[in-house]
């Protein structure tokens, strides 16, 4: 029986490092490389409109995502209100976008009883992504939890992931935005070439203080750092803590408690082991 609604939560998720692979389909493209989810994330409200055609609020303020639109036609939902609460900055490195897509998928198949299983609500919310330009691995990251590996590139069916088994409190301090759109749409053959040599290495050995020291050497290569994260990342490291760029945003996050101790007033959250998670309107799992 149709639930006419539903909420769920997607982690955050920051990338490390990447190497972006496009392809004329848009389950098949995608990044390989390597990241964090968070249990600082999004929560994503679908019901049934109360009103013609329906409501989007980001935070609270009426907003249109193009993902999360492209996601309710390929579910092909009636009229819906969908609200989008984000506990993270956006167009800063956390893949809120992406987030949004997939809380969309999932909350809109219970909500209207798609019957649709969670590897097509993944390939859905990818596909949007894509083919919007705002997001090439945040979604199959999400999905999973934990520290996602991205073997190949694309949706469920065309990619692969591992993981690094692994827990540790994140910190992070955001400078502001920076566009994803915009770095992808240019050309990202030395940033790729980048992203591949990091995943070598990781996959070599798949602990975080490795793919803390490939993300910062990753971010140089690529020539992405911008200098405040550069003078963030070097605070850190000063004071005997890991701190990498989020890819790709204007922020900075660590392990433990490097931020802290380097003077910063950082967010703090921890590594999220569960992945996207349907909730109740009270938040329970």
């Amino acid at each position: 029986m149709s639930r006419q609604r539903a909420t769920v939560f997607v982690p955050g998720h920051v990338t490390a490092f990447f190497s972006a692979h496009p392809d004329d389909r848009p389950a098949a493209a995608g990044s390989r490389g390597a990241g964090v989810t968070l249990t600082d994330g999004v929560t994503v409200d679908v019901s049934a409109a109360s009103g013609d055609g329906g409501t989007r609020l980001l935070d609270g303020e009426p907003s249109a995502i193009g993902a999360v639109e492209d996601v309710l036609d390929a579910l092909d939902v009636p009229a819906v209100d969908v609200a989008v609460t984000a506990d993270l900055p956006i167009g800063a490195g956390f893949g809120v976008s992406g987030a949004a897509a997939l809380g969309t998928a999932v909350a809109a198949n219970r909500a209207f009883d798609r019957g649709r299983s969670e590897n097509d609500l993944v390939r859905i919310a990818h596909e949007s992504e894509v083919r919007r330009g705002t997001g090439l691995g945040d979604v199959v990251a999400q999905a999973r939890g934990g520290v996602p590996i991205r073997l190949e590139p694309g949706a469920p069916g065309f990619g692969a992931l591992d993981g690094i088994p692994a827990d540790a409190r994140i910190e992070y301090v955001t400078f502001g935005e920076l566009s994803t759109e915009t770095v992808l749409g240019g050309d990202t053959t030395a940033l790729s070439a980048a992203g591949v040599t990091a995943l070598e290495r990781v996959r070599a050995d798949p602990r975080l203080p490795t793919m803390m020291a490939v993300a910062r050497e990753f971010a140089r290569s690529a020539d992405l750092l911008v200098p405040e994260v550069d003078t963030a990342i070097d605070a850190v490291e000063a004071v005997g803590g890991e701190a990498a760029m989020a890819m790709l945003g204007r922020t900075v996050f660590a392990l433990g408690t490097g931020l802290s101790d380097a003077g910063y007033d950082p967010e703090v959250c921890r590594i999220d082991a569960a992945g996207t998670r349907i909730v109740d309107e009270r938040g329970r799992e």
